[in-house]
């Protein structure tokens, strides 16, 4: 895929990952567009990127997509890429009963929900255009689980699996399908100074998003920099091994008194 001249949209762009990505994409001469739930975060980072579009939505709600659709078609019809960065991650002992129903499952809605409906929404808008890319963004959790953020590691799995999926399906269509499965970054998802991140080494945003546009450029569809690649080796080679060392937060977690 080419870096420039490309409209593209990124759902969580106000920080992280997202907002990362649409500074070096504004660099080389993309029409950049973010959306997020919070709206002065939204304000804070088109006064960061002035030349950056930012559209209040929550792509955990159907009703926030089709209006999000409704006007990106109508303001951006030239749209080629979308990327579905929107991610929540939450630390969960499943043996307590603290939450209910419905707030243990919210980060299915927004990891996983969120993208398949922004994918199937914009899918007929892509499909028209002689080059367009759909971006998943995963996580290295993908590949092995980390007990401690149960749900989190879940829809990052259904997301890779379903990235694969839709790659097969569009095979015969002009839009590829990527998926980039950071490892721990650093951004609000993790805390570099947590016990559980003693010895994880912590990828700068900047790196893991150069790491990104050098593998979009080349067409490489699935990009796992610094040690997703290695959780997806280990989970392959010793996975009971692997599972183990993932599993010590939760260990310390079950140990402490109620």
């Amino acid at each position: 895929m080419k870096l420039d001249g490309n409209t593209i949209l990124i759902t969580g762009g106000t920080s992280g990952i997202g907002l990362e990505l649409a500074k070096e994409l504004l660099k080389r001469n993309n029409t950049v567009i973010v959306t997020g739930r919070n709206k002065e975060r939204l304000e804070r980072a088109q006064k960061q990127l002035p030349n950056l579009h930012a559209i209040q939505s929550d792509a955990s709600r159907i009703e926030d997509v089709d209006s999000l659709f409704a006007r990106v078609t109508n303001e951006f019809p030239a749209l080629n890429i979308l990327v579905n960065n929107a991610g929540v991650m939450r630390t969960i002992n499943l043996n307590t009963e603290e939450q209910g129903l419905e707030e243990l499952t919210r980060e299915v809605d927004t990891n996983f929900k969120g993208p398949v409906w922004m994918v199937m929404r914009f899918l007929p808008l892509l499909k028209k255009l002689p080059s367009a890319a759909i971006v998943m963004v995963s996580s290295g959790l993908a590949f092995v689980p980390l007990p401690s953020a149960p749900v989190y590691c879940a829809t990052k799995a259904a997301m890779n699996s379903f990235s694969r999926s839709l790659r097969v399906q569009l095979k015969k269509t002009s839009v590829k399908v990527f998926e980039l499965a950071p490892p721990a970054t650093e951004t609000e998802l993790f805390d570099p100074k947590s016990p559980d991140m003693k010895g994880v080494a912590i990828m700068k945003v900047s790196e893991l998003v150069r790491q990104f546009l050098d593998g979009f450029a080349k067409d490489h569809l699935e990009i796992r920099p610094g040690q997703a690649n290695s959780l997806k080796f280990m989970n392959r080679v010793a996975p009971e091994f692997i599972l183990a060392q993932l599993s010590k937060p939760m260990e310390r977690m079950l140990a402490k008194p109620d």
